[in-house]
């Protein structure tokens, strides 16, 4: 495999809050360090909503010699804005590509993050019109391929380097518009039996393939369910996690067992990358002392934050470092 990555959140921005409320620049540095020379990556996923913490964090890697995914996440916008994020994340990325390896993703699961692809006010609006929907799948796959095409357009004013896009599968996305093919598959237990294969017919049909968003949290028996292993927390009424529901039971090793293994099958299938989902995620801190407050159960992260941010390596931290440096 030749991408060895990460994702490494700086920060998710929905309706103008940004998950993230500080960004510490000294922080990013010893967090990319630490990708690099502990986890063994050689490549980082650089995921957010912010056009400016994307660069500054992107200048970290470069300095670091790490290839960069440049990757803005749109959160419930319109076309139109989306329009304008990735212009300007464009010409950020042009800047960092001039001196290191970078690869811009336009956009991840658009049709069900955002408006104007599907109907529905949230995602679970929008998921809960569409699971069974068949002909609903197939108009949201031809109107994002119509908004993919001006995107692409849009991108390549700006940037010169490669492009992808890290679709869901039903959203079927022209590949002939990217470089590389970008998929989000998690393995889950109605779809193991066929895992390997769905990998395999993928990087059969030509072009680079890479594996992106695919992870899961850290409770016992979070691997079968890892599309919604982040589903047992509990949140307020400005959608805030606050707590973990009854009758979970933390459980690292089933989350390194569940990386160790889809690492496996990709390297055997012959992806192209590979960018495990992430590296922490800094608003589920965890409480080992409160085990109903303890969200790192839910948090896909391979460290487990505290509410002074700093962290700690999961199990699976070590997991994917045998692997990635094997």
């Amino acid at each position: 495999m030749r991408a060895k990555g990460i994702a490494y959140d700086t920060g998710f921005v929905r309706h103008g809050e940004n998950s993230l409320e500080t960004f510490d620049l000294d922080v990013v540095s010893r967090d990319l360090t630490v990708i690099r020379d502990d986890l063994h990556c050689n490549a980082v996923h650089l995921v957010g909503g912010d056009p400016q913490r994307l660069e500054q964090a992107a200048e970290i890697a470069a300095g670091l010699g790490l290839e960069i995914w440049f990757s803005p996440y749109p959160l419930e916008l319109t076309p139109p804005e989306i329009l304008d994020l990735f212009a300007d994340c464009a010409r950020r990325a042009e800047r960092i590509r001039l001196k290191a390896e970078v690869v811009f993703v336009t956009g991840v699961e658009l049709s069900i993050m955002n408006s104007g692809f599907l109907p529905g006010d949230d995602i679970l609006q929008r998921l809960g019109r569409l699971l069974g929907r068949p002909e609903r799948m197939r108009e949201a796959g031809a109107k994002l391929n119509e908004f993919l095409a001006e995107a692409v357009s849009v991108v390549r004013e700006h940037f010169q380097g490669r492009l992808t896009y890290a679709c869901i599968p039903f959203e079927n996305p022209d590949w002939d518009l990217f470089d590389i093919k970008s998929f989000e598959l998690i393995r889950s237990a109605e779809v193991a039996d066929v895992y390997a294969e769905s990998i395999r017919n993928v990087v059969a049909q030509g072009k680079p393939v890479a594996i992106t968003g695919f992870g899961t949290a850290a409770w016992r028996g979070s691997g079968a369910v890892a599309p919604r292993s982040m589903e047992i927390v509990e949140h307020d009424e400005a959608g805030l996690p606050i707590r973990v529901k009854d009758g979970y039971v933390r459980d690292e090793e089933e989350q390194a067992t569940y990386l160790r293994e889809v690492l496996e099958i990709f390297e055997a299938e012959g992806v192209d990358g590979a960018f495990v989902y992430l590296f922490a995620l800094n608003n589920y801190p965890h409480r080992p002392d409160d085990p109903s407050r303890d969200l790192d159960m839910a948090s896909p992260g391979i460290v487990k934050v505290y509410d002074d941010l700093s962290w700690e390596p999961k199990a699976a931290f070590a997991a994917v470092a045998r692997h990635y440096g094997g």
